[in-house]
């Protein structure tokens, strides 16, 4: 079987660089093999949609079916199995076994597996529902004492963003960095108490598990609840972006958005927006010259939201 696919092995040079995503390569296969000993697994060809992390599927001495997820170089595994391990498999694929030396995760399977992206754009209302429910399932207190990182901390990027462009935005409309700005600081003076979010909860990462949703790829952050919608602004990735009513589907989801989680309107609107240039911020950091055009668009349009 093809262990590492061409179309993820050029994702990680581009994410990672050459020398440190080949030096992961290189290593991949006596981590696997590593993992099959000590777990007694069958592994099996990886998942073809692979994106950032590795994920395969693999069958235990038992029989029963799992998966092993092996951490891309992020340095972000730490914090990702912490938030597997506190969410125990409410709402979430149960964490069966790990190795935070080879930074691998043996996780429950989801079955069948489809995911919530299949059913955008027919369903959308009932796929956003799906979401929110899945939030409050997951969402519960930060720990007194923990290591993850804060939503606080991932907007800093927008100072990096300022350093960058010597205080400008580079490419990205001011307009709206600096309304994203201003959100951000406003959001965060008023947030109540830290909760423990997934962090990347999108219509790719929720599975229909016998006749449940389940969240997989937890990235844990600690902060306010409101920051967990705004990746509904401009998921699914590229399907939303090809419909021909993005504006009604957006506006609907806000007010669904507010309804179902009984939350403020302005609050996620606000966190939609900015999450958006986020993103787009994310990505050019990452390595690409322009933003991505269509979350961008996405931003234009949650901006005129009222």
């Amino acid at each position: 079987m093809e262990l590492i696919p061409e179309q993820y092995r050029q994702h990680l040079l581009e994410c990672h660089g050459q020398a440190e995503a080949q030096a992961w390569m290189e290593r991949l296969p006596d981590v696997l093999a590593s993992c099959a000993r000590r777990w007694q697994l069958t592994l099996l060809p990886p998942f073809p949609n692979l994106s950032f992390h590795y994920a395969t599927p693999a069958i235990r001495a038992d029989g029963t079916h799992v998966v092993v997820r092996v951490a891309a170089p992020t340095g972000e595994f730490e914090y990702e199995a912490e938030a597997m391990r506190v969410f125990d498999g409410q709402g979430t694929a149960r964490l069966l076994e790990c190795d935070q030396k080879l930074e691998v995760m043996l996780l429950e399977r989801l079955e069948p597996g489809m995911t919530l992206a299949e059913l955008v754009p027919e369903q959308d209302e009932r796929a956003t529902s799906i979401l929110t429910a899945t939030m409050r399932k997951l969402w519960r207190p930060a720990p007194a004492q923990h290591n993850f990182p804060t939503v606080a901390e991932w907007f800093q990027g927008f100072a990096r963003l300022r350093e960058r462009y010597n205080g400008g935005c580079g490419p990205l409309p001011q307009r709206l960095v600096e309304e994203a700005e201003t959100l951000v600081k406003d959001l965060l003076a008023s947030s109540g108490p830290p909760m423990l979010l997934h962090g990347d909860l999108h219509h790719e990462n929720v599975l229909l598990s016998g006749d449940e949703w389940r969240a997989i790829d937890a990235k844990g952050v600690v902060g306010d609840p409101g920051y967990e919608t705004g990746l509904l602004f401009y998921n699914p990735i590229p399907k939303l972006f090809h419909l021909p009513d993005q504006h009604k589907i957006l506006a609907r989801r806000l007010d669904q958005l507010a309804e179902e989680l009984s939350m403020d309107r302005q609050r996620i609107r606000g966190w939609g927006l900015a999450q958006c240039m986020l993103s787009c911020w994310w990505s050019m950091e990452d390595g690409s010259e322009e933003p991505p055009l269509d979350v961008l668009a996405c931003a234009e349009i949650v901006s005129t939201l009222e």
